[in-house]
């Protein structure tokens, strides 16, 4: 568990990081350097999901030996599908990553929802929905291992 007091914020006991994989943890369906090593560092805190349509159909092959869940969304309303995983685990708790127009509602409907700007661009409504924008996964990640920026960047 990562638990953040961030004044005028929220206090945040987050046990589970929510991740899409393309766009996010991989770029062309190929898992971005240095991911998987600190999702490893992370795991040691948080339950770690990853949860996608799978565009290029590699998800289960990059996270092959890993001791993360991987759920592959079926086709159709992918967003829905999304915040409904993060709802079953419990929206408070969860932290969620994304960039994409189908990841918008389960960034605003975790107790953290964090909206990447990389290679692959974002979807403006994920922008919007998320708490906090980043330029890249490792940042994102980096965030989660020292807190503190966390809430530097959300205090009042």
């Amino acid at each position: 568990m990562i638990e953040i007091n961030i004044p005028g914020f929220d206090q945040l006991r987050l046990e589970h990081l929510v991740l899409d994989y393309n766009g996010t943890l991989a770029f062309d369906g190929r898992l971005i350097s240095g991911v998987a090593e600190l999702l490893g560092l992370l795991a040691e805190h948080l339950q770690i999901h990853i949860v996608t349509a799978d565009t290029y159909g590699s998800v289960r092959h990059a996270f092959a030996g890993y001791a993360f869940t991987v759920h592959v969304l079926s086709p159709g309303n992918e967003g829905e599908g999304k915040v409904g995983y993060v709802r079953r685990l419990g929206s408070k708790a969860s932290v969620c990553i994304g960039n994409g127009r189908n990841d918008r509602l389960m960034l605003k409907e975790a107790g953290l929802g964090i909206a990447v700007f990389q290679q692959e661009g974002a979807a403006p409504p994920a922008l919007v929905a998320a708490d906090i924008v980043i330029p890249s996964i490792i940042d994102a990640l980096n965030l989660l291992l020292h807190p503190q920026r966390i809430t530097a960047t959300l205090r009042c």
